[in-house]
């Protein structure tokens, strides 16, 4: 069993009841879930012709979206952050002292192989456990 889990939530995919599931299992009892977003911002070149402020909107947005989601989870505690996917999940976790992670991935397609996924990323430099959900494409 677990006492501090992270359960990466992409707002944009619906897996995130499943994920938090099998996190609420594997959690120890006085254990803590955090539900992490990580809000990518877009990169340099688009970046470049897109206002501040309309960054800085949609990154509140999705952190309010994110506060309403786990405001109907008991113990769950919201954590919007922003950066690369993987990267950040990786940084928040150790920052965190997380013992687990649990987070879906999709069957990999030719360029999961090429490129490599967020939740291959995350398996590869996690610093602690981690649990991955598969779904299908």
């Amino acid at each position: 069993m677990y006492k501090n889990i992270i359960v990466p939530m992409a707002l944009d995919h619906g897996i995130a009841d499943t994920t938090m599931e099998i996190a609420r299992t594997l959690l120890a009892e006085g254990g803590q879930v955090t539900a992490l977003h990580v809000h990518e911002a877009p990169n340099n070149s688009v970046g470049a012709y897109v206002e501040a402020s309309v960054m800085d909107n949609a990154f509140a947005s999705a952190e309010a979206e994110m506060k309403n989601r786990v405001s109907k989870m008991d113990g769950v505690k919201a954590l919007t952050v922003k950066g690369h996917s993987g990267r950040t999940i990786v940084d928040t976790a150790t920052s965190l002292k997380a013992d687990c992670i649990v987070l879906g991935s999709h069957k990999p397609g030719l360029i999961d192989y090429l490129l490599g996924s967020t939740a291959a990323r995350v398996v590869q430099h996690a610093p602690c456990a981690v649990h991955v959900a598969r779904y299908p494409a």
